[in-house]
């Protein structure tokens, strides 16, 4: 471990301006701002292999910052990570415990720390950052490439044997991938795995079993009872946009839904009464289930067999617009979003409403709190305004096998593993800017 770790945990009190000092040494000094303690223990214990673990500095500050800061600390640990950030430390890495920098203040119970808001922003930083990266092909080097281990080992006084004794920060497991899903995330899946690939999601059979829709041999959960309430929610956001103004309603209310799933919130939508109910859906399993259910034959409904991205431009071409327009697919990222604003400003009504089923990077609250200001940043570059209604999710998705009170509790237990940990849900409404 270098000295550079060491700082980072906060040896003495009070923190002064002596820490800010001491770590811009280290860094112009060429230690990088990534340099993780994984990577240290195995130079000093000659172990080559590259680790597969990553506990950054960052994540020292975060697991080692005192509860009881003072006012005059708390802005110089702010300025340690501000100066982190601008040697380039990644706000997402993951350590032995698969905790984020971000994760460990939550569950520290830091989160209303400056340095929390830092590593969101941070996050939205990156992700606009690696958009621009990726328009021009860029190779992105780490910052850890031919690094002098030997040099940076020399500034250490920490001892082999010393290193002994934390073993929680030098362990290796396996490594994670996030995925920020446009809708259910599920993390760990190979890329062509059907929650990550719609081709593939597409080819894989679905069954409607105990109140969910779930890939019928992997158990994935696409859909489960547990969000009518987040459904009802996104049912009434819909038809505010049938008001041309406060107390007059619009002659044609026409709502469209993106995603079929288990038919919650179009049941919901059939019970307003709208004038016309259009229903995107391109898996052929649900396509059944609607069959099967009578959708195809109600006198206001028009499914559209296939894929929004080739069902929605003809609705634009045929100048076909919505009071309400709604998106909750599976197997599709954020990325997929970007492209689908592009025909919501075209198909939406002036006065219409935009919602979607956000689980974009649920699976972690400071990856769900990043793609909430991305969403807000993205959305009003195309003259929408997003405003978000925080709500609380059910206990029962908290809930495991494991829990003493109700062994039978969990809404998991027939699906291979949860796509919701956050707290509460952020329910998007989306207006055009009113200038």
């Amino acid at each position: 471990m270098s000295d550079l770790h060491d700082l980072c945990k906060f040896p003495q009190r009070p923190i002064t301006a002596t820490y800010v000092d001491n770590l811009k040494f280290y860094l112009k000094n060429g230690i990088p701002a990534t340099y993780t303690v994984e990577e240290a223990y195995n130079f000093i214990n000659g172990i080559e292999e590259e680790p597969t673990t990553t506990t950054t500095p960052l994540h020292l500050i975060c697991t080692h910052v005192p509860k009881d800061l003072t006012s005059d600390e708390v802005a110089i640990v702010s300025q340690m990570v501000e100066i982190l950030f601008e040697y380039g430390a990644g706000w997402s890495f993951t350590d032995i415990n698969n905790n984020t920098p971000g994760c460990i203040l939550i569950e520290r119970g830091l989160a209303e720390l400056p340095i929390y808001q830092q590593i969101v922003d941070a996050g939205v930083r990156a992700e606009l950052l690696l958009r621009k990266v990726s328009e021009y092909d860029m190779e992105v080097i780490s910052d850890t490439e031919d690094l002098d281990h030997e040099a940076i080992a020399g500034k250490s006084e920490k001892t082999e044997e010393a290193l002994a004794d934390e073993p929680e920060e030098i362990k290796t497991a396996e490594d994670t991938k996030e995925s920020a899903s446009a809708g259910r995330v599920v993390s760990d899946d190979a890329p062509d795995a059907p929650s990550q690939n719609q081709e593939s999601y597409l080819s894989t059979k679905l069954e409607y079993v105990d109140d969910a829709l779930v890939t019928k041999d992997r158990k994935d959960g696409v859909m489960m009872s547990w969000e009518s309430d987040i459904m009802q929610l996104g049912a009434d956001t819909l038809f505010k946009g049938a008001y041309i103004d406060t107390n007059e309603l619009d002659s044609e209310v026409n709502v469209l839904n993106i995603g079929f799933g288990m038919g919650i919130i179009d049941t919901m939508i059939q019970a307003k009464k709208p004038t016309m109910h259009y229903i995107c859906e391109a898996h052929p399993d649900v396509l059944e289930k609607l069959k099967t259910d009578g959708w195809f034959d109600k006198p206001n409904v028009k499914v559209l067999a296939g894929r929004w991205q080739d069902e929605l431009p003809q609705l634009l071409n045929q100048g076909v617009f919505f009071n309400g327009i709604y998106y909750d697919t599976f197997s599709e990222h954020y990325s997929d979003m970007l492209d689908l604003f592009d025909l919501v400003v075209g198909l939406l009504k002036p006065h219409g409403v935009f919602s979607f089923f956000n689980g974009l990077g649920a699976d972690r609250q400071v990856i769900y709190q990043v793609y909430r200001k991305l969403v807000e940043l993205d959305l009003a570059n195309y003259g929408l305004e997003c405003k978000f209604v925080d709500i609380d999710v059910p206990d029962t998705l908290f809930k495991s096998k494991s829990d003493e009170e109700d062994a039978d509790s969990s809404v998991w237990d027939n699906v291979k593993r949860s796509y919701w940990s956050c707290p509460t849900y952020y329910h998007p409404v989306v207006k055009f800017i009113d200038f």
